[in-house]
């Protein structure tokens, strides 16, 4: 099965999407397709969080917003079939995040880049989306990304291991579901599931164990620099729009 993102010019993440994409892989947990290839329509995988909808929206978006982000991430990552992200474009911040909920991450080469851009845009992570990434790259490499908030270039990703795998993009989607269906044919089913939360467990259960404690100090802080001008500051500092 094939999901594209498809949100807006470059499929950025607001409450609506996140919400759809939790009941979209919750029913398919139900359902238990062979496996699912996650990519994004048009020119990007997904451009992460969408800042104006985050600074119009003030207070009331914001605590909706943030449960949302973490409850949509964390029902990806511990979906029990097969994910392959085909990562088709630029995939920042919460995009490169969502990628690395997958199985496997293949990303088109050219022009599109990577990374997580959460410092500068002035917010920490919640504990959901920080501790898919340390999971995605280890705790080294995740901490160096965090704090460079820089972008990669496909080999760069796949040097750090960032992705899997660098495809043409003539060729992407085609590579993610043979990669998707290798997956999910070399054990059965239940198998897969129980070996994969076994390689995740200690994940889920940090998430489980911090975030009650730690997402609230990362809410106020959020709140803070949506209303003190850093977030906006960034965002025209990206797009030349206030």
């Amino acid at each position: 099965m094939v999901l594209s993102l498809a949100h807006g010019p470059v499929n950025v993440m607001d409450t609506a999407l996140l919400r759809h994409m939790t009941e979209t892989f919750t029913a398919l947990a139900a359902e238990q397709p062979a496996g699912v290839v996650l990519t994004g329509a048009g020119r990007a995988f997904s451009a992460g969080v969408d800042l104006r909808s985050l600074l119009d929206g003030g207070a009331d978006y914001l605590a909706e917003f943030l449960p949302a982000l973490s409850e949509a991430l964390h029902t990806v990552f511990t979906f029990g079939r097969p994910v392959v992200a085909a990562v088709n474009g630029h995939a920042i911040a919460g995009g490169c995040v969502l990628a690395g909920c997958a199985d496997l991450r293949l990303m088109a080469a050219g022009n599109g880049r990577i990374g997580v851009r959460e410092f500068k845009v002035g917010v920490p992570f919640p504990r959901v989306p920080l501790e898919i990434l340390v999971h995605a790259v280890g705790a080294k490499v995740a901490g160096r990304l965090v704090l460079s908030a820089d972008t990669l270039t496909p080999p760069d990703a796949l040097a750090v291991g960032l992705v899997d795998e660098v495809v043409e993009p003539g060729e992407l989607l085609e590579r993610a579901v043979a990669a998707a269906t290798e997956l999910a044919t070399a054990s059965p089913p239940d198998t897969f599931a129980l070996t994969k939360a076994q390689l995740r467990r200690d994940t889920v259960e940090r998430i489980a164990r911090y975030r009650v404690d730690e997402d609230p100090e990362v809410a106020r802080v959020w709140a803070a620099h949506q209303s003190d001008g850093w977030i906006a500051d960034y965002l025209a500092s990206v797009t030349g729009k206030r």
